[in-house]
């Protein structure tokens, strides 16, 4: 039955194109055809992960010759994922044609857009390295054209044509890769591939493979330095923003999970991994808090989040990888949509009376009563026994509830803001715990478990919580040291992101980027 994941990208190609070629009237009844798509395939979908628990991972025949065709992967990856993306991509597209009504592109919007949809699925499924890569290119291409809605827009070229040079260094890395794969392995099959690779019978080129794996991921999913395209599109419509959180930005953390067994044959890679993303979030997430437009604060904090998570590839914690794609899709998708709707209901809201504010002994007890948080609910779970790497990754969950328990250990703030923080701290540590374990579950046999710890992870990790601590430590006592003459020159530096961009600019060459 792993054949009906190829039907989601089908009714959507159909439809799609037909928007395309035949130009739907305003409200039309035709408009509505990409929504109802989507809904079928999710259908089809869900139909698909039943069959998976019923009979486990299975890839479909190759509907081709010679390993060139079309084929769909059925497992923990490809399920998730899809359902997902079609239901990310379900909600998008209804919302897009009340959204556009009236705009004279409107049909042509909503077919691009189910295009695109329909080939984020095609790569999500993919069970050959030829779907993958044409699936893969094709998403590029997709998202182009969404991003120059507006074409006489200067700030809507410029995006566009960075997001191309990203997309064209990545797309290269990949079809090296996936070339080296087929002649080092003799087939073009994912899953074969990853079993013989997990088996360690892969070429002595594996590590170069990987490491061009880990570039594409690097430049598909927009991270520091090569955010530039994904911090600039907000020239194009909203859904388009909301659309990229269905798949198209989280398609390189999508790589690296679907060559878990590849990637580990390579620690150094996954190293430099760990460490680019790490850096990459800290960096991203410090901007997003400066940023006064709503949408670009949120496109900075997806930069930091698609960091983060190749930061947890890097760490070879591939089945949580898996499940922060799949939340931050949800929640980040839902939050662009309704930005608009959120900025008017804050402005509403009663403005709140004083702050109470931490001192550096208050913000000293939070740290150490979120530790005992996380020492007892790790304890419970069972969870003590993991990989240090996920212990570490677990720690910097700590450095989170430490910054919200601080506010109620202000000396200004009332004990019930205290218990309220703390049994909120408590609940978000177990709730992490109890996704971790499904996350591990659910996976167990498709995605690989971390290796042994050896020196180079132990000096990854400890690089990782001792930076992600400081970050924390900063943000906990900023209204202690914010004042300074200093903070507020680090704030413009901030509030510009640190001038990546800029440099990234000069970098490119100003000939890629000028208008026309």
């Amino acid at each position: 039955m792993s054949y009906l994941l190829l039907l989601p990208p089908a009714l959507l190609i159909a439809v799609g194109t037909d928007l395309l070629l035949r130009p739907a009237a305003r409200a039309g009844a035709r408009l509505r055809g990409p929504e109802l798509a989507a809904a079928l395939g999710l259908l089809a979908t869900m139909i698909a992960a039943v069959t998976l628990v019923l009979s486990g991972p299975e890839t479909s025949p190759l509907f081709g010759v010679a390993g060139i065709g079309l084929s769909a992967r059925s497992d923990i990856v490809s399920i998730s994922l899809a359902l997902t993306v079609g239901f990310v991509g379900w909600v998008v597209l209804r919302f897009s044609r009340v959204a556009l009504d009236g705009e004279a592109r409107q049909s042509w919007f909503m077919g691009w857009m189910s295009l695109t949809l329909a080939c984020v699925l095609a790569l999500v499924v993919a069970g050959n390295l030829f779907q993958l890569m044409v699936a893969w290119i094709a998403v590029g291409s997709g998202l182009q054209r969404l991003l120059l809605f507006y074409p006489k827009r200067h700030g809507a070229q410029r995006a566009a044509r960075k997001k191309s040079f990203s997309g064209l260094i990545a797309s290269g890395a990949l079809l090296i890769a996936v070339s080296l794969l087929a002649y080092g392995f003799g087939t073009t099959d994912i899953a074969r591939i990853a079993e013989a690779a997990r088996a360690g019978n892969g070429p002595s080129s594996l590590w170069i493979v990987a490491g061009l794996l880990g570039l594409a991921a690097v430049f598909k999913s927009a991270l520091i330095p090569t955010h530039g395209w994904l911090t600039e599109v907000m020239e194009a419509p909203t859904p388009v923003s909301a659309l990229m959180h269905a798949g198209v930005v989280n398609a390189g953390g999508f790589l690296l999970i679907r060559f878990a067994d590849v990637m580990l044959s390579a620690p150094g890679v996954l190293a430099v991994l760990a460490l680019v993303g790490g850096f990459s979030a800290l960096v991203a997430a410090a901007v997003a808090t400066t940023q006064s437009a709503v949408k670009t604060s949120l496109a900075w904090s997806t930069c930091a989040q698609m960091s983060f998570m190749v930061l947890q590839c890097g760490l070879a914690l591939f089945p949580l990888a898996l499940l922060h794609i799949v939340a931050h899709s949800l929640y980040k998708a839902h939050a662009f949509l309704s930005s608009g709707s959120a900025v008017a209901a804050v402005a509403q809201q009663r403005r709140p009376g004083p702050v109470a504010v931490p001192g550096a002994g208050a913000v000293l007890r939070a740290f150490a009563l979120s530790l005992a948080i996380y020492g007892g609910a790790l304890a419970l779970s069972g969870l003590w026994h993991e990989p240090p790497q996920a212990i570490a990754l677990g720690a910097i969950l700590v450095f989170g509830v430490a910054y919200l328990i601080a506010q109620g250990l202000a000396e200004a703030a009332p004990w019930p803001l205290f218990w309220r923080t703390t049994l909120m701290s408590l609940g978000a540590t177990l709730g992490y715990f109890a996704l971790h374990w499904g996350a591990n579950a659910l996976s167990a046999g498709t995605l690989p478990p971390p290796p042994v710890a050896d020196p180079l992870i132990w000096l990854v990790m400890l690089l990782t919580v001792v930076g992600f601590g400081l970050a924390a430590w900063a943000q906990a006592t900023f209204p202690l040291w914010g004042s300074h003459p200093a903070a507020a020159g680090l704030r413009v530096h901030l509030m510009n992101g640190l001038y990546l961009n800029a440099l990234t600019d000069r970098l490119i060459g100003q000939t890629l980027l000028k208008k026309g």
